[in-house]
């Protein structure tokens, strides 16, 4: 029977998309291109289990059901033997998300959905080579995807509009808040609105409006904390939109209007400033510890789903 979830990719994203198919009590199989990778990312996959399930996010039983309904696999055509939908999490590189795409194609039923985990590029594009283009969908999930609730499924330029939907609906029964983009644009929907952010962050800093801790205190301490209760086009309902046009009409000449990446950006990695890896970026990463801030934004993620979760429920 074909109902299996097969996920293409064992890495931190594919893995975290796993665990979360797997505790919605779906057999599924992690492929990738030898044993030792793919039981790799069932091993990621059962972390990510066990850590919803210590933090009051998956119940004992289905996180214990769970561990039995992943398996690993380095025989792709084998593993699509039994694939109900398949998804994609390999390297964001074209040529070998089309690769991927037209060896499963060429391989799985006609009814089948083959998805893709990108974060940018077009599912119209990974999907050229594909004979039935029709199924064919991106299934973008937010890093961390154990964690984030966001998955971006986006239509391609042939996607059947009733494949992209009964893929969003399946998403929302494994616990997701998956939403539908109607056209299969760069930066698909949130990336679109992340860049506009971060474009006009690093145009304060360079242009020594603020320095960058006090740009992400700014954000994390105002806005950030307002939007998952209040998004922006809420928020401006509330306060009225002749305000809104208002503050627009004063700020938006001011902003950045940049089409490229920003000069002050290209002029750090030139230097050797490159982030974390590097030790600096926009931070001097040497009294920094990673591990400790992976923690801390893990935890605050968990705490702060576990709200959302009892807000709703209270509504």
């Amino acid at each position: 029977m074909r109902e299996s979830i097969v996920i293409i990719g064992g890495g931190l994203m594919g893995s975290g998309i796993a665990a979360v198919s797997a505790l919605a009590g779906n057999p599924t199989i992690i492929v990738d291109v030898d044993r030792d990778k793919a039981e790799g990312g069932v091993i990621n996959a059962l972390k990510c289990v066990r850590e919803l399930c210590s933090n009051g996010l998956a119940a004992d039983q289905p996180a214990k059901r769970a561990e039995g309904l992943l398996e690993p696999e380095a025989d792709l055509a084998e593993a699509l033997k039994k694939a109900g939908m398949v998804i994609e999490a390999v390297s964001e590189n074209l040529e070998l998300k089309q690769m991927v795409f037209k060896q499963v194609d060429g391989l799985l039923p006609r009814e089948i959905p083959i998805t893709s985990n990108t974060s940018g590029l077009r599912i119209s594009d990974i999907a050229r080579y594909t004979r039935f283009p029709e199924r064919t969908v991106s299934t973008h999930f937010w890093f961390p995807g154990h964690l984030i609730p966001l998955v971006e499924v986006v239509v391609g330029e042939h996607t059947d509009i009733q494949v992209a939907v009964q893929v969003k609906e399946r998403l929302k029964t494994w616990g997701k808040s998956p939403v539908l983009v109607k056209k299969d644009l760069p930066g698909q929907l949130a990336n679109r609105i992340y860049q506009a952010i971060i474009r006009e962050a690093i145009q304060i800093v360079s242009m020594g409006l603020a320095d960058a801790e006090d740009v992400d205190t700014a954000i994390k301490m105002g806005m950030g904390l307002r939007f998952p209760i209040m998004g922006p086009l809420e928020h401006m309902d509330t306060i009225g939109l002749e305000l809104t046009a208002s503050v627009q009409d004063t700020v938006l000449p001011e902003i950045s209007a940049a089409r490229s990446a920003s000069p002050y950006l290209t002029g750090l990695i030139e230097s050797g400033r490159r982030g974390y890896k590097d030790g600096q970026g926009f931070y001097d990463w040497s009294g920094k510890d990673m591990e400790e801030i992976t923690q801390k934004r893990n935890r605050y993620l968990m705490q702060a789903i576990q709200l959302l979760k009892a807000s709703s429920e209270t509504l």
